[in-house]
């Protein structure tokens, strides 16, 4: 899938570890997203884990639990 400048949305499907666009996606309890780009929803696990990384750190300083 190519973003053809449209203003499509993708989609990353966690139930089929796929990409979907709006023509085709699950229902949202299933999806992460939107993202500008199928690339992007490619990437959508990765920015999860990026992001629970960084509030577990922040979460760790908070809490003075910080080395």
């Amino acid at each position: 899938m190519t973003n053809s400048g449209s203003g499509a949305r993708y989609y990353w499907c966690v139930r089929h570890h796929r990409v979907e666009d709006e023509s085709n996606s699950c229902p949202a309890k299933y999806t992460l997203g939107p993202y500008p780009s199928a690339e992007e929803a490619e990437h959508a696990l990765e920015q999860v884990r990026e992001r629970n990384e960084k509030w577990d750190e922040e979460d760790a300083r908070w809490s003075g639990e910080d080395k």
